[in-house]
């Protein structure tokens, strides 16, 4: 056998120990801890089947029955399904599942309907908006004028109002509606009277709460948004990457800002693994599972209030919540630190109106789709509950960190993920 034909046959294992090896350290780091990632989940087997395929050899720039390359013919069939259940399920006119993440699916479909300069009103990221929503640091905030909305400091949900004022005064072109970080229903038919209302463009990023809307359990931006971009895993329980929908008037602009506009190839493999994602979304198992989301996200927002923390809005109606921790003489790094010695996977998050930076802030994410996933229920949340409580009481204590350490390991070792894996 030639040289190049048998590293075509080594295992991973043997090819590449140290990628190896940091592969299971992540496989032990996943079933160990409870991961409780607002944007994280657990594919299936499926989906990680689809993805690791050799379908990543495939260069297929163009689109389907339109590429540049020959040798398509499957990969065709491969995004056409992709297009053809993305369709089915959120109802769009048109589907672009190309875009390599959510990011760079909001990046598309401002540079097909906008010009620098123009003026994107969009949440602010310190009120729970996201980086491509306009942030300064950001792309959309270097090449756009970023002009941005926020929640009412009583109430924490989402001022409309203010909305609507930014939006007379500013005339933005594109009105940008979704969030990273906010835990409550968003109202995608107020944002369509507003952005009609001053003849702008409305785009809903729908990265967050895409599986929800994908199970009916939160309303749709269809058919009152022009564009709806969402990143394919989170709740949605696909792969890493992004999806484009639009009306069929945007469709041609859309297409051409992610080929040739703003990428090359796609990751076939990946769409592939879109592809299977979807066809699980379209499944009476995958809406139980969102109710599931909801109800596990509500119980640990409960428990969490029954034991003295703040939750921002005073609740959640989603899969997210945003825990204030400053009441508790803990700021969310330190909080974040804590959890992560007792086996609790959070992230600190600045919460609305925060007087600590970012690096710090006061508040802590948290979420529920992975543990859903997982097989928690709303019992396993009161009890993960606990132990949060019991961490950031004593986050230095030492044998109370072992002590609740084992209780997670007990927690996990009741739901297994991968098994087949094993």
């Amino acid at each position: 056998m030639k040289a190049n034909q048998k590293n075509l046959r080594i295992d991973l294992k043997d090819a590449d120990p140290d990628i190896f090896d940091a592969i299971q350290g992540e496989i032990e780091r996943e079933q160990s801890k409870i991961v409780l990632i607002a944007s994280e989940n657990y594919v299936s087997r499926a989906v990680l089947e689809a993805q690791g395929s050799i379908l990543t050899n495939k260069y297929a720039e163009g689109y389907p029955g339109k590429r540049y390359y020959g040798g398509c013919e499957y990969v065709d069939v491969v995004e056409s399904k992709a297009i053809e259940r993305a369709k089915k399920i959120f109802g769009a006119e048109h589907v672009n599942v190309q875009p390599h993440s959510g990011s760079s699916a909001n990046m598309a479909v401002y540079m097909s309907v906008l010009k620098p300069g123009d003026t994107i009103l969009g949440m602010d990221l310190r009120h729970g908006g996201h980086l491509s929503h306009g942030a300064k640091v950001n792309f959309s905030g270097m090449v756009y004028k970023n002009v941005s909305y926020g929640v009412n400091s009583g109430t924490g949900y989402i001022d409309y109002e203010l909305v609507r004022d930014l939006a007379l005064a500013h005339r933005p072109k594109m009105i940008v509606s979704g969030a990273s970080a906010y835990s409550r229903t968003i109202d995608f038919v107020k944002f369509y009277e507003i952005a009609k209302e001053v003849n702008a463009l409305l785009l809903a990023d729908i990265a967050h709460i895409a599986g929800l809307i994908a199970a009916g359990i939160h309303p749709s931006p269809f058919p009152y948004a022009d564009f709806v971009t969402t990143s394919t895993h989170k709740t949605l329980r696909g792969p890493r990457g992004g999806m484009i929908m639009c009306k069929s008037a945007f469709a041609k602009g859309v297409d051409k800002f992610i080929f040739p506009g703003t990428q090359g190839g796609p990751l076939m493999h990946v769409i592939a693994a879109k592809a299977v994602a979807f066809k699980e979304a379209l499944t009476d198992d995958f809406r139980q599972y969102q109710k599931a989301i909801v109800l596990n996200a509500g119980r640990l927002c409960t428990e969490l209030i029954g034991r003295g923390y703040t939750i921002v809005s005073g609740g959640t109606d989603n899969h997210l919540m945003l825990v204030d921790v400053s009441n508790k003489n803990i700021t969310g790094k330190e909080a974040e630190e804590a959890l992560d010695k007792a086996g609790i996977t959070v992230n600190k998050n600045t919460i609305p109106f925060d007087n600590k930076p970012p690096t710090v802030t006061s508040g802590i994410r948290l979420g529920t789709p992975a543990v859903t996933t997982r097989g928690f229920t709303e019992s396993t949340m009161s009890e993960v509950a606990d132990v949060i409580d019991k961490v950031l009481k004593s986050p230095h204590d030492e044998q109370n960190m072992k002590d609740q350490r084992l209780r997670v390991k007990s927690i996990c070792e009741s739901f297994p993920i991968y098994r087949a894996f094993d």
